[in-house]
């Protein structure tokens, strides 16, 4: 006996139906306009990894490693691999393995789903998809300064509203440390206070302490050692830099102290772009500079900057603001009756669609009635109607949909009698 249950999708994991579909389609095509505008070229990376590779890239004590990841068993080899959680370790690794930064630096980006066993809510889910951006091998502040203008020139082209800059820098390794030294003897002085979480990340990484949203704990996060205060001078001066190439080119920012974002590679430079309207899901947006990842990956010490975009939570506020879903545009709509007219009606909708024009050809059957009311409904700017008797004088009959005569044509003739019809509207 069969289980009739019908089968659902995984929780957490959405179907992207066509009408939603049509939006993330032109969202993707102005992302990719834009990226190009500033030389990133496209990398694509396996959606499975070595779980290694995200242990030693994201850092064992971080939440996406401990409690986060779908990491399973090969059944056929016993390899321990991972869903990608993130796309910044497999990019490195692709750079690394293939040999990319042996002659130049590179600009790259990439999109796709990120796979994370999260509590589903608005704007987070356990399938999710990202626009990331890495540039490896670049030194500099002008670089991140760069990645952060290109942000706020995809908010002005997408118009979006409400979205902020924050801002902050970790620094580099020693000074990390003599913070990481002064946070754990300051929060050993308040283990009362201290949340489970917070508990358990205080010998591991304390830095992330900072980061709690328990709203009981922000006195004492408050209160905690500042990072700013260890920071060498080399640091203070690119984070300076960066906030003065923003200032000339008026993108506003908040410095925030407490953002040290989750993943344990980021040093110095480090952004988020938030926004008030999605709830607790508020960053659309954020990056940095990770210095130390593609030594740690396995390769020659560089330096690397990037950022990464969450697609749901940026359709979401679009939505919020009106904008309306693009549909697929028609231009001809084919009608026909007859086995004759169903012959010409094929070779009639292939030549249009030679001419590079969008083609509904009609299927099932029907009335012409029924047939026409389907024309209408499909937005077409021309409906092309054939019957037996078009067909046996090789011709077909064009009707624009809003308004105007009828006229039979040559099938000779019918891509530039289309034509001119749509250049009238």
């Amino acid at each position: 006996m069969s289980d009739s249950k019908t089968i659902q999708a995984v929780r957490g994991m959405n179907d992207i139906l066509p009408d939603e579909a049509e939006l993330w389609l032109w969202f993707e095509e102005v992302v990719r306009d834009w990226l190009h505008g500033y030389g990133y070229r496209n990398i694509r990376m396996p959606l499975v990894e070595p779980t290694a590779l995200f242990k030693r890239a994201i850092g064992e004590v971080t939440d996406i490693v401990e409690k986060e990841m779908y990491s399973f068993e090969d059944a056929l080899n016993g390899d321990q691999l991972t869903l990608r959680p993130e796309a910044t370790a497999s990019c490195v690794r692709a750079v690394l393995q293939h040999n990319l930064l042996y002659n130049a630096p590179q600009r790259l980006y990439y999109s796709g789903p990120m796979f994370r066993h999260e509590r589903p809510q608005k704007g987070r889910y356990r399938q999710f998809h990202q626009v990331g951006v890495e540039a490896l091998g670049f030194a500099g502040p002008d670089i991140d300064a760069e990645q952060i203008l290109m942000c706020a020139r995809l908010w002005r082209r997408l118009g979006l509203r409400d979205v902020a800059l924050q801002l902050n820098t970790l620094g580099d390794t020693a000074s990390r440390h003599r913070h990481r030294v002064k946070l754990i003897a300051y929060f050993e002085q308040h283990r009362d206070v201290l949340d489970a979480d917070a508990t358990r990340r205080l010998y591991t990484n304390p830095l992330r302490i900072l980061d709690s949203k328990n709203p009981a704990m922000q006195e004492l996060v408050a209160g905690a050692p500042r990072l700013a205060d260890e920071l060498d001078e080399d640091a203070l001066r690119h984070f300076d830099e960066v906030q003065a190439i923003l200032k000339r080119h008026d993108v506003a920012f908040e410095i925030n102290p407490n953002l040290v974002r989750g993943l344990d590679y980021y040093n110095r430079t480090v952004f988020e772009w938030v926004t008030t309207r999605l709830g607790a899901q508020g960053t659309i947006c954020a990056g940095g500079r990770y210095d130390g990842l593609v030594e740690q990956i396995g390769g020659k010490p560089a330096p690397a900057t990037g950022f990464a975009m969450g697609v749901e939570r940026l359709l979401a506020l679009l939505q919020e603001d009106g904008m309306a879903l693009p549909k697929a545009e028609v231009d001809v709509y084919v009608v026909h009756q007859g086995e004759l007219a169903s012959r010409l009606a094929s070779r009639v909708a292939e030549q249009l669609r030679d001419g590079r024009l969008r083609v509904l050809l009609h299927c099932g059957g029907g009335s012409f009635k029924s047939q026409m009311k389907k024309a209408d409904a499909s937005g077409a700017a021309v409906a092309v109607v054939i019957g037996d008797d078009e067909a046996q004088a090789n011709e077909v009959s064009v009707k624009p949909m809003q308004g105007g005569e009828q006229k039979r044509v040559s099938v000779q003739n019918l891509v530039a009698a289309v034509n001119r019809i749509i250049k009238q509207e």
